[in-house]
């Protein structure tokens, strides 16, 4: 059967993931001093302000408004922005359920996993597409790229495999040059990135449509912490729990257990048991391991779905402790996350592939 699916990503410099990049910047100033710091920070960008708030239990100090501005620079936005910071501590009456000997899950709350064998990412091939054509834009050496920016690719598939690129939707903000030269450079750009072989006389490529997008960042569109966390996580093709992961401290279940799940997901479809798998836990403030796991093979597992989820109680601890310790988790640098999906990193620990033998092992018994 032949169906379009579309995947988004938006550039580092896009006011939303300003406002990431800001809220986990300052997360890792804390942890760098501090390795218990209790952080839930969300950032809002709009022109000429940059508003920090949220919550924070550290010993560290560190200096928010230079973090910001230099943050800021980085992403390529020179010009003069207020820093307000609006940061209190953590309610007590969390800190009873969590700071314990062993950990308490933070807040009560659903969290999903996904993995899918179509790349080698394990990850669907139209977010792949989509992340890569979105970072090679970030890494551009085109002078007259601003730093806001999106991109969205719709694939057509037949019987579950993609065919071919249906359409193709650039959105770049610039100086203000001939549009004709933007898109003649830009389309350059995306037959160098994108596989040629999926794309024909019938792809659609939409660059700029307006014809016109100079101004851009919080001057022309106010900025978020978390408003982007389909892209931050699966772009659709998983679900999403609700819970943002920037600013959030490793004790948040809604960043430790997605990205835990996200980590068995990938084991088991490395192990050829389903062709891709969704894995849904549940929590309790203040509770030391999780409430329920649901798992979700779409008819492509290898045994049934409940031997599968005994086999993920055997070899997995969803504890909040156990999670930081087995993903090292107090010593992730996570402005490194923020940008193109929290899981498109092969270097981060939740996406290594070292339950395999195991997993292995305990199928053939």
């Amino acid at each position: 059967m032949k169906k379009l699916f579309t995947s988004e990503c938006v550039r580092s410099g896009h006011p939303d993931k300003i406002c990431d990049l800001i809220s986990d910047t300052l997360l890792d100033a804390y942890l760098e001093s501090d390795k218990d710091s209790r952080v839930a920070i969300e950032t809002m960008a709009t022109k000429g302000k940059i508003i920090v708030s949220g919550e924070v239990s550290s010993n560290a100090k560190p200096d928010i408004e230079s973090i910001v501005k230099s943050t800021l620079k980085r992403l390529g936005y020179l010009e003069e922005y207020e820093v307000l910071v609006f940061l209190t501590k953590q309610s007590n009456d969390i800190s009873i359920g969590v700071n314990q000997k062993e950990l308490g899950a933070g807040d009560q709350g659903i969290m999903f996993g996904y993995a899918t064998n179509e790349t080698e990412y394990y990850l669907p091939l139209t977010q792949v597409l989509v992340n890569q054509l979105t970072k090679a834009l970030d890494n551009s050496k085109l002078t007259y790229l601003k730093p806001d920016g999106k991109c969205q690719i719709t694939t057509e598939y037949f019987d579950d495999k993609i065919k071919r690129i249906d359409t193709i939707i650039v959105s770049v903000q610039t100086d203000d040059i001939d549009i004709n030269i933007i898109r003649h450079d830009i389309k350059d750009l995306i037959y160098q990135v994108l596989p040629n072989d999926l794309l024909d006389n019938e792809t659609k490529i939409l660059i700029n449509p307006t014809g016109r997008f100079v101004i851009g960042g919080p001057i022309g569109d106010t900025g978020l912490t978390g408003r982007k966390i389909i892209i931050d996580t699966y772009s659709g093709f998983s679900k999403h729990g609700g819970g943002a992961f920037s600013g959030k401290d490793y004790t948040k279940v809604d960043r430790c257990a997605a990205y835990y799940a996200r980590y068995v997901c990938k084991n088991l479809v490395a192990i050829n048991i389903a062709k891709k798998i969704e894995l849904q836990v549940s929590y309790a403030i203040g509770v030391k391991k999780e409430i329920s796991l649901n798992i979700n093979c779409f008819n492509t597992n290898k045994i049934p779905e409940d031997k599968i989820l005994e086999i993920i109680k055997k070899v997995f601890d969803f504890s909040p402790s156990n999670m930081i310790k087995e993903l090292d988790l107090k010593n992730i640098k996570y402005q490194d996350t923020t940008n193109y999906s929290h899981f498109f990193d092969k270097n981060m620990p939740w996406e290594k592939l070292d339950k395999v033998k195991i997993l292995n092992e305990l199928i053939t018994l």
